[in-house]
């Protein structure tokens, strides 16, 4: 194995150079950033899990994400085509690209929650092989390293989940711990300040405190290495005690929304 110090990426990441940036391999099984360079304060990140022969993408985008997304997944896997993506949700943001990445391998796994797949469909597709992660909610690589998938619901999506790699203790998070951050970072190094930038997304599309807190209860076992969202920075270990406090402690979405109604 080999340890990546994820604290000491932000000297040495150049996000103009449009590369994908390497975040924990051992042996054959690696896991990449794949984002997209922008003047946004909504940034998307991808992440992409290779394993021999088998390449796994992880929220892939937009559909205009997806020449720049291509080419930084050439860069790694340039003979083979990815053969799995997950979909947290269902939001443009996220699987508005499906139907780009099935043009070039029509057989792979979509990954993704049930009410996901209602709306999946209408982004051009609805001929894909769809693994169901509320009925199967451990995937299994070839080699036998694996991914497990926790419910999120109402968080923001109400098939949202998560996705946890046994090997490297990641969380693929989705939109939880999501931030809007014009002075961004490819890992959070001050969390205190960066809890203002989650709040950004977090109090308005997040729906209630009863949600988060009920995820926070799915996941506290789980021994984590790193907290990997779609949007805003990766949370490294240090940090990930004051990441589910926050959650724990959020008020949002409907909290402020109807604030005299308690709950019984």
């Amino acid at each position: 194995m080999d340890p990546i110090d994820l604290t000491r990426l932000n000297a040495t990441f150049m996000d103009r150079n449009v590369r994908p940036t390497l975040l924990f391999q051992d042996g054959k099984y690696a896991i990449y950033w794949i984002g997209v360079p922008e003047d946004s304060a909504f940034r998307n990140n991808s992440y992409l899990i290779t394993d021999g022969t088998e390449a796994l993408l992880i929220d892939p985008g937009g559909h205009n994400d997806f020449p720049v997304i291509n080419q930084q997944i050439k860069q790694i896997i340039s003979s083979m085509p990815v053969t799995a993506m997950v979909f947290c949700h269902q939001d443009p943001d996220a699987a508005g690209s499906m139907a780009d990445w099935l043009a070039l391998n029509p057989g792979m796994n979509v990954i993704t929650a049930a009410v996901t797949n209602l709306i999946l469909p209408h982004f051009g597709r609805s001929d894909y092989s769809f693994f169901n992660i509320n009925e199967e909610p451990f995937f299994s690589f070839g080699s036998g390293h694996k991914l497990r998938f926790f419910e999120a619901p109402f968080l923001h999506s109400p098939g949202a989940f998560v996705t946890y790699d046994e090997t490297s203790g990641f969380l693929f998070s989705g939109d939880i711990w999501a931030a809007i951050d014009m002075d961004w970072r490819l890992v959070v190094e001050n969390f205190p300040a960066h809890v203002l930038k989650m709040n950004l997304y977090h109090i308005n599309h997040m729906a209630s405190n009863i949600a988060a807190r009920g995820f926070v209860g799915r996941i506290r076992n789980l021994l984590l290495k790193a907290i990997l969202p779609q949007h805003g920075s990766i949370i490294p270990e240090k940090f990930i005690p004051q990441a589910m406090d926050y959650l724990l402690r959020l008020k949002c979405g409907l909290d402020l929304v109807y604030p005299d109604i308690k709950q019984k």
